[in-house]
């Protein structure tokens, strides 16, 4: 898949490949826990994307990337050790930003009432949010530089390589089914469009949610969907978006368990 001139599949072709897949698999392990509400998981994992952000740094910066993440003995330090690098070597991003965001998402690991007793909080819902915001806008910003693109481009790459982990969803043959047969037509289209994180075609969500009528489908569910702007119905493509207030509208108001 492209978006605008980036091609998805080179996404981070640099790195070895245990390091790509940690630093994916780690994001996505926040934004899982994070939707399941286990805030304390949510910011551990945090902690351990921070440590595959700083590997990435210290590879690109010493001109070779380990085979694997390592955690430095001072995260703290080692981060800050960036910033006596030459600014005409190496961007702004590398030498400063990504590594100060690196201290402050490290620093919710360690003393916010998470990883160990003896935090002055308990871990809660406005920590898990800045770990997630924090972790995005860390990942988006290494697609940036790496890759050479703009800031909407990096972000929207981002979005497309969440994986969005749900009980109710089943993938099989080619096709996604929605698992809990008590939601109706408005609910399982949601739960498919908000899996699928790219917009889909109206024949294919037909076919998905085993609906009998496209005409009536359309009419009955996308039209009025579209109306509440729950999602973005193109008339002329025949394709469908789930919308900013569609996705809090699954996360809030749908089962999601099967």
């Amino acid at each position: 898949m492209q978006i605008h001139s980036f091609d998805i599949s080179n996404l981070f072709c640099n790195f070895p490949d245990v390091l790509k897949k940690s630093l994916i698999d780690s994001y996505n392990e926040i934004l899982k826990n994070y939707r399941e509400r286990r805030w304390e998981p949510s910011e551990l994992n945090g902690g351990k994307f921070c440590e595959v952000v700083y590997t990435i740094l210290k590879g690109y910066v010493d001109g070779i990337f380990p085979s694997k993440p390592s955690k430095p003995q001072n995260m703290v330090d080692a981060c800050r050790s960036f910033e006596r690098l030459s600014p005409n070597n190496f961007p702004r991003s590398i030498r400063i930003q990504i590594p100060r965001m690196l201290i402050a998402l490290y620093e919710i690991r360690n003393n916010r009432g998470v990883g160990h007793t003896g935090g002055d909080v308990d871990p809660n819902h406005m920590d898990a949010n800045a770990v997630i915001y924090m972790s995005k806008w860390i990942l988006a910003e290494l697609i940036r530089v790496f890759h050479n693109v703009d800031i909407k481009t990096a972000s929207s790459t981002v979005d497309i390589i969440v994986e969005r982990l749900l009980p109710v969803i089943w993938e099989v043959n080619g096709k996604i089914r929605v698992l809990n047969t008590k939601l109706t037509m408005k609910e399982k289209s949601m739960v498919i469009l908000y899996y699928s994180v790219k917009s889909i075609n109206e024949s294919s969500l037909v076919e998905w949610v085993e609906h009998s009528n496209t005409s009536a489908f359309r009419r009955d569910v996308l039209r009025k969907l579209h109306k509440d702007k729950l999602i973005e119905y193109d008339d002329k493509r025949r394709t469908i978006t789930i919308s900013p207030k569609g996705i809090n509208f699954v996360e809030e108001s749908i089962n999601l368990d099967i």
